[in-house]
């Protein structure tokens, strides 16, 4: 069993999103993630992963090349492997609990647009030219 309070792990940083990973188990790890306001998330996928969002206090936006929908305390989105999908914080501080599980959690990133020292990796180039992306959340 494992038993975490997300407030005691929560962790904060105003330079970027902090996702700590409070453990690992059955081919995954579960994750507290801070956001304070405004910050944003990688345009990113996880191809033999899913990923799941549980939003605990605060909220944004999660996107997705298809679609966009608010997250809220209470939601949950569910990203199943190789969804592109990027998290846009709101105004206020946000808490969320992730977990990924699935045969590999690597991460695969398209773009960040609002990191500028941020740059792709050749595993990225090589993945996206092979699973090209549709649309990209709008800016």
């Amino acid at each position: 069993m494992h038993s975490f309070d997300l407030r005691a792990e929560q962790v904060w940083n105003p330079q970027r999103h902090v996702e700590k990973i409070l453990g690992r188990s059955a081919g995954g790890d579960f994750t507290v993630a801070c956001w304070e306001p405004g910050q944003v998330s990688p345009n990113h996928c996880h191809p033999w992963a899913t990923e799941i969002y549980f939003c605990f206090e605060g909220g944004g936006v999660m996107w997705t090349p298809e679609a966009s929908v608010d997250v809220t305390p209470g939601r949950f989105v569910v990203h199943p492997p190789g969804e592109v999908h990027e998290y846009t914080n709101g105004p206020q501080r946000t808490l969320l609990f992730r977990v990924r599980y699935g045969e590999d959690v690597a991460t695969r990133f398209v773009d960040w647009p609002t990191n500028p020292d941020w740059k792709p990796r050749p595993v990225d180039t090589e993945y996206f030219a092979a699973h090209p992306v549709g649309a990209t959340p709008p800016r």
